[in-house]
């Protein structure tokens, strides 16, 4: 006899620690785990109710004392380049792009550290070695691409050097950038914001709607650079909102926490994860 059995991921909370994007405030994440066959339909389900991955993992803020957590997208139709973005576009237009498969290099690794001693000293990355890294990109249990951008050299205009790299999943309705690094030297031409306005591109192109960006944090100097792109939309109270005014979400960020986690995980849409037994 055959028989459908559901498959239904476990969620888990993780402890209480100090938030890297708010001082004095306390994290925490609702989070699963992320494998086997159906790893893609449920990274592509969670995504599109505020998840991230990492690695073989989903997670969302779930903080008891605020809600200031927002995962954000771009609507790529709708989507209109600010004359700011024209020009950091144009600034970079001497580097090509190649996608692959998931793959670590020497090459990366050393663009990742120069990137982490330069801006992110004394973060949570700052110790990370070169299998840590190769981790990062390539335990991947679902569709994901690296994204690499190459400059000529400043020696030899024959050879190309690495500029910039984004890890990139590929989901049913968009692309979702994961983690992303750049020469420190290259920060006068706004890397990173290319790497954002480049992908737009892409999904055009491959006629996906959304690019999913992550967290925003209103009061947070690293994650407010996400309010300056238009069609961009925010999770909040199970649905995707128009963005309206940093104000506006930075006042209502701290009225509450996030709801009990039981609440939470019961409102949480899973696809049909259903096996043959």
């Amino acid at each position: 006899m055959r028989h459908a059995l559901p498959l239904v991921p476990q969620f888990y909370v993780t402890a209480p620690q100090p938030c890297p994007y708010l001082e004095g405030r306390i994290e925490r994440k609702l989070f699963t785990a992320l494998q086997g066959d159906h790893a893609s339909r449920l990274n592509d389900a969670l995504s599109k109710q505020g998840f991230r991955r990492s690695q073989n993992v989903l997670y969302r803020p779930s903080c008891a004392d605020c809600s200031a957590c927002y995962s954000a997208r771009i609507r790529v139709a709708d989507f209109q380049p600010t004359r700011s973005q024209r020009r950091i576009l144009k600034r970079n237009d001497h580097l090509t792009r190649e996608a692959s498969t998931p793959w670590a290099t020497e090459e990366q690794y050393q663009l990742f550290r120069s990137y982490l001693d330069a801006r992110h000293a004394d973060g949570g990355m700052a110790d990370m070695d070169i299998f840590e890294f190769a981790a990062m990109i390539e335990e991947t249990p679902v569709r994901s691409r690296v994204v690499e951008y190459y400059r000529q050299s400043d020696d030899d205009q024959c050879q190309r050097e690495l500029s910039a790299v984004c890890l990139t999943d590929v989901l049913d309705d968009g692309l979702s950038l994961v983690y992303s690094f750049f020469e420190p030297g290259s920060q006068p031409n706004s890397p990173g914001s290319f790497i954002i306005l480049d992908h737009i591109a892409i999904a055009r192109e491959a006629g996906l709607p959304y690019i999913y960006l992550g967290y925003w944090v209103p009061g947070s100097r690293k994650m407010g650079y996400k309010a300056n792109y238009s069609a961009l939309e925010l999770f909040h109270d199970g649905a995707w909102h128009d963005f309206t005014t940093t104000e506006e979400y930075q006042n209502r960020a701290f009225q509450k926490g996030c709801d009990p986690i039981s609440e939470q995980v019961a409102r949480i849409s899973l696809p049909d994860l259903a096996i043959q037994g």
